[in-house]
């Protein structure tokens, strides 16, 4: 808050998520990622002339779980919308979309923090069907802007999304970020999208804005868009709400518009004026009939619903800590994590370090195999705990040849190598005994070199320690 000379961010966030049904939204295109361009397509979803929308059931249904998982209350009715306005990736001219009767509203997300739990209200949990794909070629980072010609790839076109809408309730770049990444995780349980932003499955726009601390309601805000990754969206709000503070500050007023955020400058710029519900020129879709989910879906749904991640974090909490725990539940690895046997804390600590680095799938490791590993960890090379770890997925893998493996402790068989290094390197050797002792991990480095990584880092740390210190 003294940074921002009393002022509070006023965050809401619109997160889209791209459903892996079988087939898209409204037709009977399959529905796949990375395909050549074009060749998922079909007269439904390219807007021909006299063709007419049949509803994905299981998209429905799907998004009667998220609302669920929400806290949402499910609609006895809800509608479908046309969304109108103009683009090359909107064959139609308009979007099916749900407007003022939404399929899932009025949720709760209970947000925890080593403080206790926020909760974040959701407005709405609607579903929709995704634009195509627009390609800029030529232009800056794949903008519009300078790019010579733009190409149009319809195969997304048409796939099932629901769009998730928070209250303007977080506080923060850092609480937007983590909301997002539990949301996230969530929806990858639930087993309904693959939700990675990198490829488009999980996309966010955040509306922003400031106020006064213990002020009430709200001053105007903008639309940032096209955040593909978790740190360009605390990024881009922290970016923001910086700006829109130092424009109050200044005297001037900010205009509600949509704003790009360039995560390699850090620079903010404005893409066009906002838009509001009425230009949009909603109005029901005449082709579809109203959606009225049966009781027996809605339970069946209810009774799919697994431990969420923010329960499972609290539950692990009192083992490893809140950081750990919501790195473990975020990242997917908690599951690991509770059938890996050892020290709570140690094998969380590798779980999120080198077994992360590693990026072998928790799904495919035999726990009790690498909790033997953890376990020897300060008693082999750090070289084959590493490559254990990146071996740890293999269907044949066992700790037991590593393990054999053992570093060298013996001081008898250190102490010779350390004395040599210490020797070759006697300006260093004066520079920490004057104080900068940070220069510890270089001869602990050189001696790890000279043993081609087989001696034992704690026992050579130790050493080198004492011997500078004498």
């Amino acid at each position: 808050m003294n940074a921002l000379n009393g002022w509070e961010p006023v965050i809401g966030l619109e997160i889209h998520v791209q459903l892996k049904t079988k087939t898209k939204m409204f037709c009977r295109c399959e529905n796949v990622w990375g395909e050549p361009e074009n060749t998922r397509t079909c007269p439904v979803c390219l807007a021909h002339p006299g063709t007419l929308p049949v509803p994905n059931a299981k998209a429905i249904a799907w998004t009667v779980k998220l609302g669920l998982a929400l806290g949402c209350e499910i609609a006895p009715r809800a509608l479908f919308h046309r969304k109108n306005y103009f683009y090359p990736d909107l064959p139609k001219g308009y979007q099916i979309s749900q407007y003022d009767q939404p399929l899932c509203s009025s949720g709760r997300f209970m947000l925890p923090t080593a403080d206790g739990d926020r909760e974040i209200g959701i407005v709405r949990a609607h579903l929709e069907e995704d634009a195509a794909k627009t390609i800029h070629v030529g232009g800056t980072g794949g903008r519009i802007a300078g790019a010579a010609y733009s190409l149009v790839d319809f195969n997304r076109g048409g796939t099932p999304l629901v769009e998730v809408v928070s209250e303007p309730d977080i506080r923060s770049a850092e609480e937007a970020r983590r909301f997002l990444q539990l949301l996230r995780q969530t929806v990858v349980e639930l087993g309904i999208s693959d939700a990675e932003m990198e490829k488009g499955s999980l996309r966010c726009d955040a509306n922003v804005s400031v106020r006064r601390a213990g002020e009430d309601g709200f001053r105007t805000k903008t639309e940032l868009k096209n955040m593909n990754s978790f740190k360009f969206v605390a990024d881009g709000i922290a970016a923001e709400v910086q700006r829109q503070a130092a424009m109050w500050d200044a005297g001037e007023e900010v205009v509600q518009q949509t704003m790009h955020f360039d995560p390699a400058s850090g620079a903010l710029e404005p893409l066009r004026t906002k838009e509001e519900a009425h230009d949009y020129r909603y109005f029901r879709e005449p082709d579809l009939v109203a959606i009225e989910p049966q009781a027996e879906l809605i339970e069946e749904a209810r009774t799919e619903l697994p431990e969420l991640p923010g329960a499972r974090l609290r539950r692990l909490e009192p083992e490893v800590g809140f950081d750990l725990a919501e790195g473990l539940v975020t990242s997917g690895r908690d599951r690991l994590f509770e059938r890996v046997p050892g020290d709570r804390r140690a094998v969380a600590n590798v779980l999120m370090n080198q077994f992360a680095a590693a990026g072998v799938d928790p799904k495919a490791v035999e726990a009790e195999e690498l909790g033997k590993l953890i376990e020897a960890r300060d008693r082999v090379p750090r070289h084959v705990f590493l490559d254990a770890l990146s071996r740890s997925g293999d269907p044949d893998f066992a700790a037991a040849p590593y393990l054999a493996e053992v570093a060298i402790g013996d001081v008898a068989e250190l102490d010779p190598v350390i004395d040599r290094i210490l020797a070759a390197n006697e300006g260093q050797v004066a520079a920490y005994r004057a104080g900068k002792e940070g220069l510890l991990g270089f001869f602990v480095g050189q001696v790890m070199k000279e043993t081609e990584g087989k001696a034992d880092a704690r026992v050579v740390n130790e050493r080198v320690r004492e011997k500078l210190n004498a």
